[in-house]
């Protein structure tokens, strides 16, 4: 039997902060150390270094929500700086000790151990079909310390959701750009305050909610109309479907038993801002 999406989308809920730790200061400053002029060179560098020496072209594909042109600003430049197999040590031992600074004493129990057993068996079974990110990154060794290695399952199931995710945007006929504006709607804010928008020429920014607005997704008033609140809820759910696949591995005692073991390690790093 399935698991109930309910407990899939908790997963995400548990994995997102434990997979996002690698967008902080720690590895940042890794990435600054070796050379990277900002966040952002190091952002991509990381992030995209599984795929190889990809185009920008390709990078802006598969990550599929920044706007034209924002990829092209790092890649290939960052590699000029750095290989992809260094970013991929780099990020990882960043990476690591930011989620070993955040969660303390939680990083030598016999929990976190059995957690991360549990994920990396849901982490390395998930289909690779369409999966682009997700494929890079299962191409790579597992770490063996344990820390690192929590951190490296969380991002394969992070990963893997986000390439689900993408194509539950894409089915749905939304952009990148577009699925921000939702985003920031559902978060109760005006897309133009929204902070991966709020880079963006206004002009580019207005341009995204008036399609909105003409699809009907968005009101006058640059607020959720009923259609667009109902499909940002199908693109969640759909996302939620696509993700599940890889948890069959799991029974339905040890996906409980996972969540237990991930919920006071999640909530460490939630706990403590940079």
């Amino acid at each position: 039997m399935p698991h109930p999406t309910t407990k899939i989308h908790r997963m995400f809920e548990l994995i997102e902060p434990i997979g996002a730790i690698t967008f902080s200061e720690i590895p940042n400053e890794e990435f600054l150390a070796l050379g990277m002029r900002n966040y952002w060179d190091g952002y991509f560098a990381g992030r995209a270094a599984p795929l190889g020496l990809a185009p920008a072209e390709v990078v802006h594909a598969v990550f599929y929500n920044f706007a034209d042109g924002e990829v092209a600003r790092h890649i290939p430049w960052v590699w000029s700086k750095i290989t992809p197999q260094e970013a991929i040590a780099v990020r990882e031992r960043g990476s690591a000790a930011a989620l070993r600074q955040r969660i303390g004493p939680l990083a030598d129990t016999p929990d976190l151990l059995r957690a991360t057993d549990l994920a990396g068996r849901a982490a390395v079974s998930a289909p690779t079909e369409g999966r682009a990110l997700y494929a890079g990154l299962r191409a790579l060794d597992m770490p063996e310390e344990p820390v690192a290695k929590l951190w490296h399952v969380a991002t394969l199931l992070r990963e893997h959701r986000g390439d689900g995710h993408n194509a539950a945007l894409l089915a749905h006929g939304i952009g990148g750009a577009e699925a921000h504006a939702l985003m920031a709607l559902s978060l109760g804010m005006r897309a133009e305050e929204f902070g991966r928008l709020q880079h963006l020429p206004k002009a580019h920014v207005a341009a995204v909610v008036e399609g909105l607005r003409r699809r009907g997704l968005v009101d006058a008033a640059g607020g959720f109309t009923d259609a667009g609140r109902e499909t940002k809820q199908r693109i969640e759910a759909l996302t939620d479907e696509l993700a599940a696949p890889a948890y069959d591995v799991l029974s339905a005692d040890e996906l409980d038993e996972l969540i237990a073991l991930l919920e006071p390690i999640a909530a460490a790093v939630e706990a403590v801002s940079d």
